[in-house]
């Protein structure tokens, strides 16, 4: 069963992830927005790795302004992703990474970009949309709450839900 989750934006620290971020440049992965003339690699990694329906919410991710999309680079390859706001206002999501670099922290620290980004342009929290088996991964990463009898919520206008 899915549900949505909460994130108290006030609360994030934007330098508790510093030294890790270090640790992970010094083995070749960066972090970075993405920039829209990349939208065709970003939507093919997302289209082999994901599914139909992230490379949509990235797409839209990457056609906003500014771009509401971060990625990991690692010898000019992404290896993974995040989003906000491509499902509804105050959403982050969807959050992929490379099934080989998982366990490394490249997923929190996409997710805090994003939610950092957020913050930045004045959200006191974020929604965390459609958390099926990541429920302890976001809580551990950024405190994230239950929000109970959440689903399907904003999702239930779905053609096909």
């Amino acid at each position: 069963m899915a549900v949505d989750m909460l994130v108290k934006l006030y609360d994030l620290d934007e330098y508790e992830h510093i030294k890790h971020l270090e640790t992970l440049k010094k083995e070749g992965i960066t972090f970075k927005r993405a920039l829209p003339i990349d939208k065709h690699l970003i939507l093919k990694y997302v289209r082999s790795h994901f599914t139909d329906t992230w490379v949509n919410e990235c797409e839209v991710a990457l056609t906003t302004s500014p771009v509401t999309c971060f990625i990991a680079v690692k010898n000019q390859e992404i290896i993974g992703f995040a989003c906000y706001e491509s499902t509804a206002k105050g959403y982050f999501g969807p959050l992929g990474v490379s099934k080989e670099l998982r366990g490394k922290g490249i997923g929190v620290l996409l997710t805090k970009k994003c939610l950092l980004a957020m913050k930045e342009a004045g959200f006191g929290y974020a929604i965390i949309g459609w958390v099926t088996d990541a429920v302890p991964f976001y809580q551990k990463c950024v405190g994230a709450t239950i929000i109970e009898n959440s689903f399907p919520g904003v999702y239930s206008r779905m053609i096909d839900k």
